[in-house]
């Protein structure tokens, strides 16, 4: 399994950013799929999922309502639409395969995309 995350960058408060995912060595369309974000001294945390056909979206609270998962399944592809940021969103941000929201249950990750919300 190989995932590549891409798209971060610095951004001013109130910005807006999308980031994606490439996936790729695993049935795609058969996999929920979900974003993480680790601040500096932080833990991992959960951000949101998308279950397999894009049907069932769940997001934490922190992010609802400003931030989108969507999925591509075609070209096995993840997205993260980020609006109205600020400084509490600048992490490392991170896809992982799966739907589960405790990030010590996965393996495998990417070598993330950073996010930096600064004026």
């Amino acid at each position: 399994v190989q995932l590549v995350e891409s798209g971060g960058s610095m951004v001013q408060p109130g910005g807006s950013l999308r980031l994606s995912c490439a996936v790729s060595g695993l049935p795609f369309n058969n996999s929920d799929m979900s974003w993480f974000r680790q601040a500096p001294g932080k833990g991992r945390e959960w951000v949101a999922t998308i279950n397999t056909g894009g049907t069932v979206i769940s997001s934490s609270d922190s992010v609802q309502g400003r931030h989108t998962i969507s999925r591509d399944d075609a070209k096995t592809m993840l997205y993260l639409q980020m609006d109205n940021l600020g400084p509490e969103d600048s992490a490392g941000y991170y896809c992982a395969v799966g739907g589960q929201t405790w990030s010590l249950n996965y393996k495998t990750w990417g070598q993330g995309t950073q996010v930096t919300v600064s004026s």
